[in-house]
């Protein structure tokens, strides 16, 4: 056996035994680093769930091959002056440009008109205060992924033909159809009365707002009911047969609506679009600035545990003293002291890692099934959280280690 491991295995052994001879002194010692890595690892997994929840209701409300054109589309939120220089710049979207995107490029694009508005619907006696009225076209479900779970949504004929008919959202199921399935009855929504064809799949909030009290009705029929509008938004999306990307069906969008629009080649568009790609470099921006601020903040905690370390060790080596002595005569240099010491702080810094990555790992897990949210352990923050757990174990020790190492052999065998 080699002289350095034959060394460490005896500065592991020795850090043992203090440690076990002083339960209780170590797990308070150990509190401040279970707790560290504890907050930093779930604060990864609830940013890491975050950002997955943000994904996964982006692609249920967007679609993740759908763009949107409007006058104005941003994610961000725009300055006064701003959205003044886009309304004074960019052309309002209508109904007869989604006809023109339709005549030229219809054959590769798909395109549905997009309108909405806040309204009280009833059935019978109850009321639903708050429903978004959605005019949209029959194409709808294959340019936005509207999964419906019980139902149809309605065809191209029913909206030729101007039929009131509507699909809700499972909020609204809820609250207006208890106990009764909703398919072929009758909601009222400014006295008109819609026979409910099916029902969409539950998708939660986003932003704080329910995205399940939807009643989507064909576009004529949300004209006839609130009026004309000077301003709509166009979802779209390439057609399967076309073999186009999202980026060229775009292209073609834009080179048409340029085209009516009479832009001139070298002004930039004077309208908005929006994709996917950018509702997700806007999440990550924000989460990026999340993980900036949050996690230094959590890694505290593990510096403060440190420092207990670094405290709870300086009383060990007075304790120990006159050990240290006894070894010293012995023939113990001061290297072997250091490593002792230097151990015995890395071992309780290790261990206090391990035992906040298994609180961690059951703390995620019963908030995931308490709160159904996708969170989500990551590799990157349990490297951290063990990495700086470790760092500090070092550091913590070092000063104490040294001050072990330092002590004169004959002074130590006199202290009692």
């Amino acid at each position: 056996m080699s002289s350095f491991r034959y060394k460490l295995i005896t500065a592991i052994g020795l850090a043992a035994s203090s440690l076990r001879a002083h339960k209780l002194r170590t797990f308070l010692t150990l509190l401040g680093i279970i707790i560290g890595v504890t907050s930093v690892v779930l604060v990864g997994a609830a940013i890491e769930g975050l950002g997955n929840y943000a994904e996964i209701t982006t692609s249920k409300a967007f679609g993740s091959e759908t763009y949107l054109i409007a006058q104005i589309a941003n994610v961000g939120r725009l300055t006064r002056k701003e959205r003044a220089e886009k309304l004074r710049v960019n052309k309002q979207i209508r109904g007869e440009d989604v006809s023109y995107l339709r005549l030229t490029t219809g054959d590769q694009i798909l395109y549905s008109p997009y309108r909405t508005r806040i309204e009280d619907i009833k059935r019978n006696e109850v009321t639903y205060e708050g429903a978004a009225i959605l005019g949209v076209a029959a194409n709808l479900p294959d340019i936005r992924d509207v999964v419906l779970t019980d139902g149809r949504f309605f065809t191209e004929q029913e909206e030729a033909t101007r039929q009131s008919v509507c699909v809700i959202g499972d909020e609204v199921r809820e609250k207006l159809f208890v106990g009764v399935s909703p398919l072929g009855r009758k909601i009222t929504v400014r006295g008109v009365e819609f026979t409910v064809l099916g029902v969409q799949e539950k998708l939660g909030s986003a932003g704080g707002r329910s995205q399940d009290n939807s009643v989507y009705i064909t576009s004529e029929v949300f004209t006839r009911l609130i009026g004309p509008a000077n301003n709509i938004t166009i979802f779209a999306r390439p057609r399967k047969e076309s073999g186009l990307t999202l980026d060229q069906s775009l292209d073609i969008t834009r080179v048409a609506l340029r085209t009516r629009f009479r832009t001139r080649p070298a002004q930039a568009d004077n309208f908005d679009f929006l994709t996917p790609d950018s509702i997700r470099a806007f999440i990550d921006q924000i989460l990026g600035l999340i993980k900036v601020v949050v996690v230094p903040v959590t890694m505290i905690s593990l510096v403060v545990g440190g420092i207990v370390i670094m405290n709870i060790m300086l009383v060990s080596v007075t304790e120990r003293t006159r050990e240290i002595g006894v070894r010293k005569s012995l023939g113990a240099r001061r290297s072997d002291i250091l490593l002792q010491f230097l151990i015995e702080s890395l071992m309780m810094s290790m261990l206090g890692g391990i035992i906040g990555l298994g609180l961690a790992y059951a703390l995620t897990l019963g908030l995931s099934i308490a709160f159904e949210a996708p969170l989500e352990i990551t590799g990157t923050y349990v490297f951290l959280a063990i990495f700086v757990s470790s760092t500090v174990g070092i550091i913590s020790g070092w000063y104490p280690a040294s001050k072990a190492a330092k002590l004169d052999p004959v002074e130590a065998l006199r202290a009692e």
